[in-house]
């Protein structure tokens, strides 16, 4: 059965946050569901739809921003209570809009994920958890890194309240009161999770999560250890997963999985065999979903999936057919009601028109008079800036509340601007002094008009660090900018990975000093990507990381008063010596620095480079050669008497071209990255062998893998 649906916009609200969407459960067996949504102003709205119109069951007054909102009611009854979360407090509203609860939960910071199950609330920050049944205090547990959502599994099926924690470093906690039962290492950080087809399966125990780096999976937490049932990776390269659902959209008997991700791609996920799901059906929305949920919403017998965006669109794809199929007067009467329709959207938009022209005229007058205030109009920018681990490329998502004018990028780091597809703005690079402002770039992207999600990737190097600055304009009036920084760290390449290879050839460099654990950490943050801000609990901490460029690995443990990091490659020990002695200088800490140096790992990491720069070489000379041979092609007008390898040169040129052109200066990285290990190798014995480099680029020229190892054992 091919699934056809039709798109709907429905209303527009303030600036929303993921999971602050739903639907009330229906009153009758077909009739419509009514939409409650919260949004950043503090408003929580509530409305139907009657004949394709909006109609306002209840709005609240403005206040702190909504972060998570979820429907409640004792179980096993229609789920129709409204409770929002907003900074420490969670209020409960009526399906009419009266305030029946106003709970203060005390806590230092917002709440950031919430779920409820009848009497039982379930509430986390940052990196705390707190369980309360009937708004008394039950349990808390203290993450070791930020939690992104919570769930719990439905008590009524597993007769026990487990609730499940999805955090940032990509592990979910399964928790039984204020213990920790067990971990599930996921391929991703986790941003979602959701109860498998609603419910949590047969079993309750069936949880689909989705991560920031678009990966979707299913696991069963059982009493003792978790299974995994199936993984689906992103091949297609799409966004970050927001929202979760299940619905029978199809209407076959079997729910499907609804999926809302953050560059706005809608996606419908159907069980065609009863192992893993299979891509249906899927819509490019323009901006990051926020919520989604499967429901009746315009008209009475036609399902439809209502998504909510990060500008506050209430958009539904419905499957009621665009074009009726009926006898003239039906045709007549559609079209009456949508002349009427548009007759009164017109009036609107002059009226909006002649609003938008007087006030206009009044700022006009307020700002030449003596007493004039300047205003600055505020506008809510949501960024995103990680690491992909596939190309070894920082990804800068900017999304704005409205159109984005231009962004101008600064960097005080060498980095390389790289190719996106999705990204339509034009881009022009300024010319900048690098020497008295350590500017090392400066591009500016002009936007198309209507661009509200704009895309960058950057790729920096590895032992340079700094600061990356996006000056963000949007279409507004009068002109405003809003400046975002983005700390470039010295092992920027590196990410946070469950285990590494114990068997490898490791460098290993000790510290000891008068350091406290707090100390060493905050410095282990500054040199390294995604290791949490606050110091974990207990005496020490080991973290495991893999260098996403050349797949070298790092492990590092510390305590107070010692650090040992071992890594397979002498380059990151190299930077983590210079970094943490800098470190340790800025706070007058004397260091007890030793080293053991592994020759075999030199060999080895060559090894890992070598493929890579073997195709990259190969690369480089095949797009060297395409013109020349179109030339050819030109002049002889068939190219049969070439060889076959210039041949498929010819035939793939475009290809070649476009990767080429997607991975610039990637043959310069490798060369750089070569000769900082031939530094860094006999830096290590006390030798300058810089004098040495241009020989070493004459053998890198020539691409002799074991010419290669011998000049770095000979030198």
């Amino acid at each position: 059965m091919e699934l056809s649906l039709a798109r709907v916009d429905y209303l527009q609200v303030g600036v929303t946050a993921q999971k602050t969407m739903r639907l009330l459960p229906a009153s009758g067996r077909k009739a419509t569901q009514k939409v409650v949504v919260g949004d950043q102003d503090g408003v929580v709205t509530c409305f139907g739809i009657k004949k394709g119109e909006a109609v306002p069951v209840f709005k609240t007054l403005p206040g702190q921003k909504i972060s998570r909102l979820e429907l409640g009611g004792a179980l096993n009854t229609p789920q129709e209570k409204i409770f929002v979360a907003t900074g420490s407090e969670v209020r409960g509203f009526t399906k009419r809009g009266k305030q029946f609860l106003s709970f203060e939960t005390n806590l230092t910071e917002s709440i950031k994920a919430m779920h409820i199950s009848g009497a039982d609330l379930f509430l986390c920050a940052s990196y705390i958890y707190n369980h309360y049944c009937d708004c008394k205090d039950q349990h808390y547990y203290l993450s070791g890194d930020k939690i992104n959502d919570v769930l719990c599994l439905p008590v009524d099926k597993v007769n026990s309240v487990t609730p499940v924690l999805a955090c940032q470093d990509r592990v979910l906690r399964v928790l039984q009161g204020s213990d920790l039962l067990y971990e599930v290492e996921v391929p991703g950080p986790p941003t979602v999770l959701a109860l498998n087809n609603g419910n949590g399966g047969d079993s309750g125990e069936e949880i689909v999560y989705g991560t920031s780096d678009g990966k979707l999976g299913l696991v069963q937490i059982t009493g003792s250890k978790p299974i995994p049932k199936w993984e689906i990776g992103n091949e297609k390269k799409r966004g970050g997963i927001l929202c979760i659902d299940s619905f029978d959209i199809l209407g076959d008997g079997v729910k499907e999985l609804l999926v809302g991700r953050d560059d706005g791609v809608l996606e419908i996920y159907n069980f065609e065999s009863a192992d893993d799901p299979v891509l249906r059906y899927d819509y490019a929305l323009s901006e990051s979903i926020a919520s989604i949920q499967g429901g009746c919403v315009g008209k009475d017998g036609y399902d439809e999936i209502l998504a909510s965006t990060y500008s506050g669109w209430l958009t539904g794809l419905t499957t009621e057919p665009v074009h009726r199929e009926g006898g003239s007067g039906e045709e007549l009467k559609l079209s009456q009601e949508m002349q009427s329709k548009i007759s009164s959207l017109r009036n609107e938009l002059e009226h909006l028109q002649m609003k938008v022209l007087q006030e206009r005229e009044k700022y006009q007058q307020s700002s030449q008079s003596n007493t004039a205030v300047s205003s600055v109009p505020t506008f809510s920018v949501n960024d995103k800036f990680t690491l992909n681990k596939d190309d070894a490329s920082y990804s800068l998502i900017l999304e704005v509340q409205t159109a984005i004018d231009n962004v101008l990028v600064q960097s005080d780091v060498p980095i390389d601007l790289l190719d996106v597809d999705k990204n339509s703005a034009v881009v022009s690079f300024s010319s900048c002094d690098s020497e008295p402002n350590s500017n090392f770039l400066l591009a500016t992207y002009r936007c198309q008009a209507n661009t509200t999600r704009l895309e960058l990737k950057v790729r920096s190097i590895e032992g340079q660090y700094g600061t990356l600055q996006a000056y963000v304009t949007p279409r507004i009036q009068p002109k405003t900018c809003q400046v975002h920084q983005y700390q470039i760290k010295p092992l920027s390449l590196h990410q946070r990975t469950h285990s590494i290879d114990h068997d490898r050839p490791m460098n290993t460099l000790t510290l000891k000093g008068q350091f406290s654990f707090a100390e060493i950490h905050s410095w282990v943050v500054f040199s390294l990507p995604e290791v949490p801000e606050k110091t974990p609990a207990g005496d020490s901490i080991t973290y495991y990381f893999q260098n996403t460029f050349l797949g070298t690995q790092l492990e590092s443990t510390y305590r107070k008063g010692e650090g040992c990091f071992k890594s397979d490659n002498i380059s990151t020990i190299s930077i983590l010596k210079d970094v943490l002695s800098k470190e340790a200088t800025k706070r007058k800490i004397n260091l007890n620095i030793s080293y053991d140096i592994n020759e075999e790992s030199v060999r080895h990491t060559l090894k890992l480079i070598h493929p890579k720069l073997e195709y990259q070489q190969l690369l480089a000379k095949k797009v060297h050669l395409i013109d020349a041979l179109r030339e050819l092609q030109v002049h002889e007008g068939n190219v049969d008497f070439l060889l076959p390898e210039y041949r498929s040169i010819l035939e793939e040129a475009d290809q070649l071209l476009e990767e080429y052109k997607r991975q610039p200066a990637h043959l310069e990285r490798l060369y750089g990255m070569i000769t900082d290990l031939f530094i860094d190798k006999f830096k290590f014995k006390g030798t300058n062998v810089k004098t040495k480099v241009p020989l070493l680029l004459e053998i890198l020229d020539g691409c002799d893998q074991d010419g290669l190892i011998s000049f770095f054992e000979a030198a």
